[in-house]
């Protein structure tokens, strides 16, 4: 391999490890926040019995679980929120995968490495003249069956998609970053 595509492979692998440590982090917190969350729940739902059960207890005592019931739902409403911002985070983690999977792809049909000589001045070493061609090869694409035409426009497409969807969780992230503030 040349060092620029060792190095690119090195890069792939480590965002790759990135990613996964990420998503790993990103199911820990959902976890913990499920068993607060029904922690929580069960905080609002004794307060909610308490009060409908004391309805003649005095009323600084009444106020105090008013006060704490408040407490429990506004705990409740931010770990819906945080929630929600790890779901759009895996869903981003899933699309930059996507997104790295159909670059490779990408690259593989745009390269055609080991499959023709590679043309003088397009980003390579010289090519050796082509048998019974007194001129040096024809560049990859010119070479390329219409099938791999057509996959790597296919795969060019559906990685404009992610790349869009990808845009799309952005604006959401932005929307309710706004909204909250």
């Amino acid at each position: 391999y040349p060092t620029w595509k060792r190095t690119w492979l090195r890069q792939t692998r480590e965002a790759q490890m990135k990613r996964f440590c990420k998503a790993q982090a990103i199911q820990r917190r959902l976890e913990e926040i499920e068993v607060t969350f029904q922690e929580v729940e069960k905080q609002g739902i004794k307060l909610e019995k308490f009060l409908r059960e004391e309805e003649g207890t005095q009323g600084d005592l009444r106020t105090q679980w008013m006060n704490q019931l408040l407490r429990v739902v506004q705990k409740k409403n931010s770990l819906v929120s945080e929630e929600s911002d790890l779901m759009i985070a895996v869903q981003e983690l899933k699309l930059e995968e996507q997104q790295c999977q159909l670059d490779q792809q990408l690259r593989r049909y745009m390269n055609m490495e080991g499959k023709w000589p590679r043309v003088p001045g397009r980003g390579g070493d010289p090519a050796p003249a082509c048998p019974a061609a007194p001129a040096p090869c024809a560049p990859a694409e010119a070479l390329k069956t219409p099938e791999e035409r057509a996959a790597e426009q296919e795969i060019l497409a559906q990685l404009l998609d992610v790349v869009n969807k990808r845009n799309t969780l952005i604006h959401i992230q932005e929307e309710k970053r706004l909204s909250e503030l």
